[in-house]
């Protein structure tokens, strides 16, 4: 491990443990600093209503002077009570096709994310995903906490353990077999992230805008990686929360993961394009195996500082 990532994991990693929320709160009052929560949901009726009553119990309606000031549930076309059960629970819902309609949305993750932009207004965005378990309040004051009191930071990921059913530290398959080689070859200077893939993180608004969004599973490490090479090492930071519990994708979900997140660092090596970008995976049916293709994401949305309707409420 470089000696510079040996110095960051010491000065910039940290645990929810240390900035209680009174702390966090005493920080934000000072700073006028706001904080929106964005939840990306497909299908997630099972899970996002707690999540989100979590969130506005603990850190809106119960402190005094409240942590969260806006939580957005982003709806990427669930076909189940998603939206229902979020705006049961106190979350603000709104659609992904809803924002910026000039421009026709793809499928994706980081096209949820990347639009949230123009659906919120804090300074701070904190991204959480939807599909958690026995979800903890942690999870948003973890991160948010070390951009209210660390000046120079701008980028906070979440750590956390993540079993596979009984089994302690299997979750992350494609994180350890893709993502953490490729961090490690080719950006070492990240290679200190323990969970460079997490759907947890928060950002400051003024360094999100000006990052590319890839529209699909690829958005973390190019987030990761691209806000390294816009802000430094020493502006990113992780901070421990405990566990991880949530749905696991099976091995056809997962490879085609991995295939994204592989083109979106080769894009970020080469700025240049591959040659076919699909994938062929392999189901059994009744006359053996049969061959499944899939298209890799290969679209990026530009940042959201360039986008007209962007800036326009920016100067309003």
């Amino acid at each position: 491990m470089l000696e510079e990532v040996e110095r960051w994991l010491a000065d910039r990693s940290w645990s929810v443990a240390d900035r209680p929320l009174d702390q966090l709160l005493a920080a934000k009052r000072a700073s006028g600093t706001t904080v929106s929560v964005v939840l990306p949901a497909l299908d997630e009726e099972a899970t996002v209503g707690a999540i989100v009553e979590v969130i506005r119990r603990d850190l809106i309606e119960r402190p005094a002077f409240p942590l969260v000031d806006e939580l957005v549930v982003v709806d990427s076309g669930s076909t189940d009570r998603t939206a229902e059960v979020a705006a049961k629970a106190g979350a603000r819902v709104v659609h992904r096709d809803g924002i910026l309609p000039r421009i026709p949305a793809v499928p994706g993750k980081g096209e949820v994310l990347w639009r949230s932009l123009l659906a919120t207004t804090g300074d701070i965005v904190c991204f959480v995903d939807a599909d958690l378990r026995d979800f903890s309040a942690a999870f948003v004051t973890g991160i948010v906490g070390p951009l209210l009191t660390e000046p120079d930071v701008q980028f906070v990921k979440a750590m956390y353990d993540r079993p596979l059913g009984d089994a302690p530290g299997q979750g992350g398959r494609v994180t350890e077999l893709v993502a953490r080689p490729l961090l490690n070859l080719h950006w070492p200077q990240l290679a200190g992230f323990v969970q460079p893939l997490g759907g947890e993180y928060a950002v400051r608004r003024s360094l999100l805008e000006r990052l590319p969004f890839p529209v699909g599973y690829g958005v973390e490490l190019g987030l990761l990686v691209d806000a390294l090479h816009t802000v430094g090492l020493d502006a990113l930071a992780q901070v421990d929360v405990g566990v991880r519990l949530h749905r696991h994708q099976d091995g056809q979900a997962l490879g085609r993961m991995a295939a994204a997140i592989y083109r979106t660092a080769q894009l970020r090596l080469s700025r240049g394009h591959l040659v076919r970008p699909v994938l062929t995976q392999f189901e059994r049916g009744p006359e053996g195996f049969e061959p499944r293709t899939h298209a890799v994401d290969t679209e990026e949305r530009p940042p959201m500082a360039e986008i007209e309707e962007y800036a326009v409420r920016r100067v309003a």
